[in-house]
């Protein structure tokens, strides 16, 4: 059980942007459980002051700079263990619910002498926790969506929402709107982004699934990316000469601008990406390439995409998925390609 408190942090170490739209139903839950907003210690990769630019249940957030890529990060190592610490006990929490198994991270929180202590309490991680509940080993393989709502249960706390919702800022919204213009509402979010090489669909059949897109009468589409996206968005423009000016590049927009951009889509479709989360979580129907990794049920709004043979397998899985197998996916979802085929939505 957590108890009402005016001070309580929770910590997310995932890094993903994923991995932290996947938590904000549990972050919620806790604030709620709490009786006040929550400060989160979370990751810098995770962008969560871009992903929370509204959302009112989290107070604020302290970054946690462990274990970075390439590079050291502010925190890691022995001294930068005492720094985490001397930055939690400053804060003076009266209590912390970890939602992960770190071992560290719960001896950070015992020395920065955090009265109440919540967390998994997997093997060596149980020890400098003081509160139950703990998850029994057997939920160690569970995806992390699933491990912190089978905790929320056994500690009594209500799961308000079944799935992420994630909020839009009205800033957001205004420069979004004057950067789309007039074509809003008859828009397709593409994501061509990627953390991981093997899990790029590819230019070609972006290029190809935004023909098919124009041809069934959408008018534009946005290339949803991060700055190293920028070749391939330039190499499906080049394949599409004739519609270089129906296609927006929305690359290395911040988190809030492409969440207010996903709800004035008509739908998402591309590769499975912390973005892609977030289209799901904004509400908008969202067909999910996973050739590469499993998919994941956590929110309905995802449709997955799949070779057709169902073997996924990071070699080659994307390459198996066909244009059209996306366009039979959207298709036997929506009634139709196009945007006036709402059946389903």
């Amino acid at each position: 059980m957590i108890e009402p408190s005016a001070r309580l942090a929770v910590i997310q170490p995932l890094p993903g942007i994923g991995d932290m739209v996947w938590h904000l139903p549990h972050i919620r839950a806790i604030a709620a459980a709490a009786r006040h907003p929550v400060t989160l210690i979370a990751k810098p990769r995770s962008a969560a002051k871009e992903i929370f630019a509204a959302e009112d249940t989290i107070a604020d957030i302290v970054w946690m700079d462990r274990n970075p890529d390439r590079r050291r990060g502010a925190h890691d190592g022995p001294m930068g263990l005492l720094k985490l610490i001397a930055t939690m006990r400053a804060r003076r929490f009266e209590a912390v619910v970890i939602l992960h198994h770190s071992r560290t991270l719960a001896f950070a929180a015992m020395a920065a002498g955090i009265p109440r202590r919540h967390g998994y309490g997997y093997r060596w991680q149980r020890p400098f926790l003081n509160r139950p509940p703990f998850l029994p080993q057997s939920a160690l393989p569970l995806h992390p969506y699933d491990q912190a709502s089978a905790w929320l249960k056994m500690a009594g706390v209500p799961q308000i929402q079944a799935e992420p919702r994630l909020p839009v800022a009205d800033a957001a919204r205004h420069r979004v709107a004057e950067r789309v213009g007039a074509l809003a509402g008859n828009l397709v979010a593409i994501g061509i982004g990627t953390s991981e090489p093997y899990k790029q669909w590819g230019a070609e059949r972006f290029a190809t699934f935004i023909d098919g897109l124009f041809i069934a009468g959408w008018d534009r589409v946005a290339l949803v990316g991060g700055p190293a996206e920028a070749g391939v968005a330039a190499d499906i423009a080049q394949r599409l000469p004739d519609h270089s000016r129906r296609i927006l590049p929305a690359l290395g927009w911040t988190l809030a601008d492409i969440a207010a951009l996903f709800e004035l889509s008509g739908f998402y479709a591309g590769n499975d990406t912390g973005v892609m989360n977030m289209a799901a979580a904004v509400g908008i129907r969202t067909y999910a390439l996973f050739g590469a990794t499993p998919p994941f049920h956590h929110a309905s709004a995802i449709v997955p995409v799949i070779p057709p043979d169902g073997r996924i397998d990071k070699a080659d899985g994307m390459a198996r998925i066909d244009v059209d197998d996306l366009i039979a996916a959207i298709t036997a979802d929506r009634g139709g390609l196009g945007p006036a085929d709402q059946t389903g939505c």
